[in-house]
């Protein structure tokens, strides 16, 4: 039976301790103002491998490597454009991850088999203590099961990964609660390749150019062969085991006393609809500012998850540029049930 490691006070000592661990080659999960991140050492190969026995993660997946400070670039990059340097001194610390050609020294087994690393300065106290405590790069994907829905507290990712984690540094609940941005420079121009708090809008104001934009806002994004493999690309990710389906709010009422005539036991995630709880519908109101919505919503899709229910009914939330990261996270959680 699995046993689930108890997450630990992020204090000075405990950091230092995680830091210890990660030069050991053992897993540390940690806080960033995202999502918990299952971390190892990003230039051991074994290491690394390890996170990807721990999640279930296909080995092609690329991880993103954190980094205590912008001068760290030229330890992972080969190049690093002046469109780097302009976002990282606008946006990092922050949620932004930055994607350059590799240097050769980088291992594969944290780049997916690809030519380009991703890169990023956590904007979260804990986790930039531990960066410099270590004093190299962390590779670090989310802390929970390949697919399953992200960490935003320690509790999650003990529930998650139980004893295939060697530590957990408790730093408290992710501030913005969805994964980073991504933005690709190893191309010839900057491409979007997964929405997150740091909007598309903010960076091309830094750029004073135009995004390429894979990604379509209110469908699943598509895989992507012949461009940049990233985290999150997938057309299903971030979902609950509970069967979980997109609906307008119009449409909620009605959709809501068929499976209630059906006999299902439902939960339902709601910024605007004002609908009572009954014996077989428990509701979370979610909040109808994108960011606040964005803050809360892995952490009540696990609620909901963890409750044995026969499906989750989530209120459709605006489609508009605010939104495109919830939407984006949305439509991943739900594509196996549209």
């Amino acid at each position: 039976m699995m046993k689930n490691i108890k997450p630990i006070v992020a204090d000075a000592d405990a950091i230092k301790r995680a830091a210890d661990l990660l030069r050991q080659g053992r897993l540390v999960a940690f806080p960033t103002e995202t999502v918990y991140g299952l971390g190892a050492d990003a230039s051991n190969p074994d290491a690394v491998a390890a996170i990807f026995k721990a999640k279930g993660r296909p080995a092609d997946h690329p991880l993103i490597v954190h980094i205590a400070d912008i001068d760290s670039l030229y330890d992972w990059a080969s190049t690093v454009p002046d469109a780097a340097l302009k976002l990282a001194n606008r946006f990092w610390p922050g949620p932004l991850a930055i994607i350059l050609p590799k240097k050769p020294e980088v291992p594969l087994e944290v780049t997916g088999g690809q030519q380009t690393v991703g890169l990023r300065m956590p904007d979260h106290p804990v986790a930039l203590a531990l960066l410099k405590s270590f004093g190299g790069g962390v590779a670090a994907p989310s802390a929970n099961r390949f697919c399953r829905i992200s960490p935003t507290q320690a509790s999650h990712v003990s529930e998650e990964l139980g004893d295939a984690v060697d530590m957990i540094l408790d730093g408290g609940a992710c501030e913005v609660g969805v994964e980073s941005t991504i933005i690709d420079l190893s191309g010839s121009k900057p491409r979007l390749l997964r929405p997150g708090h740091i909007t598309r809008q903010q960076i091309e104001a830094v750029l004073q150019t135009e995004l390429l934009m894979p990604l379509v806002s209110g469908a699943p994004a598509p895989e992507i062969s012949e461009e940049t493999r990233a985290p999150g690309m997938m057309a299903v990710h971030y979902a609950p085991t509970t069967p979980a389906m997109r609906c307008p709010a119009e449409q909620l009422p009605e959709r809501i006393r068929q499976l209630i005539a059906e006999g299902k036991r439902i939960g339902l995630l709601t910024y605007q609809l004002d609908i009572a709880e009954t014996g077989q519908i428990r509701v979370l109101h979610l909040p109808e500012q994108a960011a606040n919505y964005a803050q809360s919503l892995y952490a009540a899709l696990r609620e909901l998850d963890n409750l044995q229910l026969d499906v989750i009914l989530i209120e459709l939330p605006p489609q508009t540029e605010p939104w495109r990261a919830v939407n984006d996270r949305l439509n991943k959680a739900t594509a196996l049930h549209l």
